[in-house]
Formats: structure tokens, sequence, C-alpha cells
């Protein structure tokens, strides 16, 4: 059995096939391999689209494309053959009851059009991320501009009212990954009850749609409530980011009443919290009216902060149950932060090959009912090729040996 496959996994038995780049499709995948699916990527010879993508190691392999394809299988198959493209099509509609499942975010024409894999297999499942609802190109970055995140975000001081401040992490393309995975389980669960497959459509558009819409950002906008930038202010409550007197920087949040309350003890501030309160005519036990007074609770809050070395702070902060957080640079994170360790179960370092030995993630979910499973690697392009197309679809070593002289598959 393959090191990538677990049979105690919550999802043991499943076998998807994956054909998909870059951040949703992959991660979905991923996601189910590290509940113990059979997640199995075709490739095409010699890497796909972000086979390369940055970071890269010193040798040119994607450190990408390695974490977001850790506990897969691969099969590199010459694609623009047609021989490449019926086998690809046969792994796909491959039988078992718990196969029958594709997830891609390539369009579904070819040899992944839904209808030409349907004739194959009648329940199959097929999720397919987009970029638009109309199949249209888009991108993380590009659906962000469109719902206005890059105008309500950055400094109040000195963005102006058309300056776009892009940010780094691709929020859609997380949230879509995670719900690629959910839709496929929820069709699979449909099919389980009814015998039905479905081809079920993903736009990432619309996934970030639905985000700015549940947090209450489109209704505000239709109100004619102009969001605007406040800096790294915290939105609706109190929370920013504060300097120690040994010049660590540090952010405190008072969200919820107890959170608020922490603070002020640990500060001493109920007084002079009370004080203002009744000066601004405000109540400050209201997480709302907090953001009301939020510079002048931050002018005390810092000359709290500016009198306490970050020792003295976080220690005070953490004895009375505060919410708080350190600001670190990664380089930190991964040599000083024990929750980015191996003493945090999730993480196991592993052997990639093309990288060496590194830290790596498994799943976040910890399931009462079975065992985590450990991180493993990524494959290297190719490498079950052999070994899936024997289990799947009884190619015999001879016939394997032509495949490779014709082109098919990768020697």
């Amino acid at each position: 059995m393959s090191d990538t496959l677990h049979p105690s996994g919550v999802l043991s038995g499943m076998r998807v096939i994956e054909a998909a780049a870059f951040v949703a499709a992959p991660l979905g995948g991923m996601t189910l391999a590290q509940m113990g699916a059979d997640v199995i990527r075709i490739d095409t010879l010699g890497g796909g689209l972000d086979y390369r993508r940055w970071p890269v190691t010193a040798n040119n392999t994607s450190l990408f494309w390695c974490g977001l394809n850790k506990s897969k299988r691969s099969v590199a198959l010459d694609l623009g053959k047609p021989e490449g493209r019926e086998m690809a099509m046969a792994l796909i509609t491959a039988p078992g009851k718990d196969a029958g499942i594709l997830l891609t975010n390539f369009p579904a024409r070819g040899w992944l059009d839904h209808d030409k894999l349907k004739e194959q297999r009648e329940d199959l499942i097929q999720l397919t991320v987009q970029g638009d609802r109309h199949g249209g190109s888009a991108v993380d970055y590009t659906i962000n501009s469109r719902v206005g995140i890059p105008y309500i975000t950055g400094d109040e001081r000195g963005a102006s009212a058309n300056e776009a401040v892009n940010h780094v992490l691709p929020a859609w393309d997380l949230v879509t990954g995670q719900m690629a995975a959910v839709g496929l389980l929820a069709a699979e669960r449909h099919r389980f009850r009814t015998g039905q497959g479905q081809h079920v459509k993903l736009p990432l558009e619309d996934v970030a749609l639905a985000a700015v819409s549940h947090l209450g950002l489109i209704a505000e906008a239709q109100l004619g409530q102009q969001r605007e930038r406040h800096g790294n202010e915290l939105f609706g409550a109190f929370g920013r980011d504060f300097t120690t007197s040994d010049g660590e920087r540090v952010i405190v949040v008072g969200l919820t009443l107890k959170q608020w309350q922490a603070i002020c003890e640990v500060m001493g501030l109920r007084e002079a919290v009370q004080a203002l309160g009744e000066r601004l005519g405000l109540d400050l036990n209201l997480e709302g009216d907090r953001f009301k007074a939020r510079k002048e609770l931050g002018v005390m809050v810092a000359g709290w902060m500016a009198r306490h070395t970050f020792a003295q702070a976080a220690a005070a902060l953490t004895k009375q149950g505060a919410c708080w957080g350190k600001y670190q640079t990664l380089t930190q994170l991964v040599t000083q932060d024990e929750a980015c360790s191996p003493a945090n179960p999730m993480f196991r370092t592993i052997d990639q090959p093309g990288v060496g030995a590194h830290l790596a993630a498994g799943l976040p979910l910890n399931f009462s009912g079975a065992a985590r499973i450990p991180a493993a690697a990524a494959p290297v392009l190719g490498q079950h090729t052999g070994e899936v197309l024997s289990e799947l679809l009884g190619v015999t070593q001879a016939q394997y040996g032509s495949m490779c002289d014709r082109g098919v598959v990768a020697r």
C-alpha cells in the first residue's frame, strides 16, 4: 500500500481524482487527503501551471506546489496525446462505490467535459472551481479588487480615497478550497442516498460575494454607510497594535465585554474609563461605543504599554485572561513559537524530495473517533503513475513499458 494512504482516516476508502493548479482546488484535495481519502493528481509531463510557482528553493523546487499537494499521489500523463487524455478519463471514471469523484479548476471541456465523463460513469461527481459564475478567468486578487476590500484596507492617515491597498493573503482562495471539500462531501452524501451523481460548480467570485454579504458589508453599503479605512484599528470594537517599553509590538483586543474588562483590570483603567465614558456620553461596556472612543482609549492603553516591558505585559495580560498577541516575523514563528513546532500534534518534520527536511502541517481538525493522520510529503511528479494505472486500470508491466516508449507516460 502507498505510504500516502491511511486506512484509519475518517475518509479512508474514498478516491478523488484531482486535475488542478494554484490554491483553491489543490487545497480542497489536500484537505480530503489529510482525512484519509486517496487523492490522485493527474499531472502533465514536466509539471503544470504552478509546478514552479514561488516560493522556490535554490534548485527551483516549488515550496508552494509541495505545500498544497501533501499526502496525494501523482500520475503524470502526456495530455497532449489522445491516449493520455483517454487514460485520464478512464482514471476519473474507474469503478468503485467510493470513487468516481473529480475535483478540478480547469474548464469543463475536452477530457474534463462532464457530459463525456458521465457517459462512462453515470453517477460521476465533478466539482469545478470557476473564476466567475460564467466560467470567466479570475484569481483571488482580481476578485478582491471587485468586492471593495482594497478600498477599506490601509492607513487611515495616508491613504487617499482612490488608493487601493492589496492584501497579501489569498483569503477567497482559502475559503474556496475548504468549500470545495465540503461540496464534494455533500455531493457524495447525496449520491449515497439517491445513487445520483452531479456537476457542482463553485465560482471564486461567488465565494467572495457570499463572504462579504455574510459579514454585513453589502448591507452596510446598501444602507449608504461608507466603510472608511481604519488602519490597524479593529472595526466596531477596541483593538490595535501597541509598543512595549523594550520595543516589542503587540495587539490587544477588547471585542467582548469580558475581554475588555480584563484589559481594564490589568492596566488599572476602570476609573479612568468610567470617567471617559461619562465625559463622552458613551457606555464603554458596549463594543460599538468602545470603537467610537478608540482614540482616547488607545492613549490609555499605549501609556500602560510604554511603562512595561514585553515580558511584564505578557505575564500580566495572560494571567488576567486578556486577549492579546505578539507581532512576529515568519522567521520568529518557525524558530521561537512552540505552536509552530512538533510540540503541536498538527506538525511533523517531513523529508520532502527536492526540499529536504522541514516542518509541515497536517489537518487542523482533530477527530475523537480517529487518530490524527501525520503530515506526509507531496509526491514527486508522476511518482505513482505505474502503481495507480496498475491498481485502477489493470495496466500490466509490459503495457506500461509500451506507454513509456510511446511517450504517454514518463519512463
